[in-house]
């Protein structure tokens, strides 16, 4: 036996049909305000897997892009400082090889000496060179000078840790060098600060040996600190590929959560056309449906 259709029931499947509608409409209304396929869970489950997935690892990638950052200023600032050393120490073995020739007169070696004691001034200052802050000779220990007493400082030690940055999954760089690397550790007889000291001895003394015996150990430690700046070239290059390479992957998960994500503008707006013309055409076929009042059964 046929159900029996009410005016009531009539009434609520309309109802239902245009709430529908209109939930359709506000969804797409919502997509086009934000931009985005996906704002809650519920629109699409495994999108949203995807999507927080890729969230999780481009916020990895930037992280180790702001390592990759700092190592880069960190090694461009030491290479720059290392260069500012070298020249320093070029210049002092000029005036050396100036004073171990044997017919300066005595007022020629004490403008030697004393230049060599500028430089020697010099030298501490870029030792103690910091980086926001940081004190990029002194190993870990970057709150504190590696030379904080210019009168011993052939007799300092600095940190020996590295600094290291992690700037890929279980790929750390160290960017550092240490004091002990490039001026010498206390008793080496190449100690910088020391054959610095005993230049400005020997050239205050008119001790040509002396002198002569400094321009070698001038050389060993400008060897050492060559080898240390190439050191930092090498980090340098590794970590511009590192750099690009963190880009490149920073782009490619960029567009995959823009395929997840985001919304098909020029859909959404078909989409939502076609949404208005079907609530449209509910309200008028509903406005038919329910037409008929109370005096129309009356009669």
């Amino acid at each position: 036996m046929p159900a029996r259709v009410t005016q009531t029931m009539l009434n609520t499947q309309l109802l239902r049909n245009l709430s529908g509608n209109l939930g359709r409409m506000e969804r797409i209304q919502n997509q086009l305000a934000t931009g985005r396929r996906i704002n809650q869970p519920s629109d699409d489950p495994v999108g949203m897997t995807y999507a927080l997935r890729y969230r999780s690892e481009l916020s990895a990638n930037e992280q180790y892009l702001r390592n990759v950052d700092a190592a880069v200023s960190w090694l461009e600032f030491t290479d720059s400082v290392l260069n500012q050393a070298g020249n320093i120490l070029q210049r002092v073995r000029e005036l050396a090889v100036q004073g171990a020739n044997g017919t300066n007169p005595d007022s020629a070696m004490q403008a030697i000496r004393a230049e060599v004691e500028q430089l020697r001034r010099q030298m501490l200052d870029v030792a103690n060179s910091t980086l926001n802050g940081k004190y990029i000779f002194n190993g870990q220990q970057t709150d504190r000078p590696p030379y904080p007493d210019p009168t011993t400082a052939a007799g300092q030690a600095t940190d020996g840790f590295q600094i290291r940055y992690e700037v890929g999954p279980g790929i750390e760089l160290p960017v550092n060098v240490t004091g002990n690397e490039i001026f010498g550790v206390p008793g080496d007889a190449d100690n910088l600060f020391k054959v610095l000291d005993d230049l400005v001895t020997a050239l205050g003394n008119i001790d040509y040996a002396g002198v002569n015996q400094a321009i070698g150990l001038l050389d060993s430690r400008m060897d050492k600190m060559l080898s240390a700046r190439a050191e930092i070239g090498a980090r340098s290059n590794r970590v511009e590929l590192m750099q690009a390479r963190l880009q490149e992957l920073g782009a490619n998960l960029t567009a995959l959560q823009s395929k997840t994500e985001d919304a098909d503008i020029a859909r959404l707006i078909t989409d939502l056309k076609t949404a208005e013309s079907v609530y449209q055409a509910s309200l008028a076929t509903g406005a038919r449906l329910i037409r008929p009042s109370l005096i129309d059964f009356l009669r």
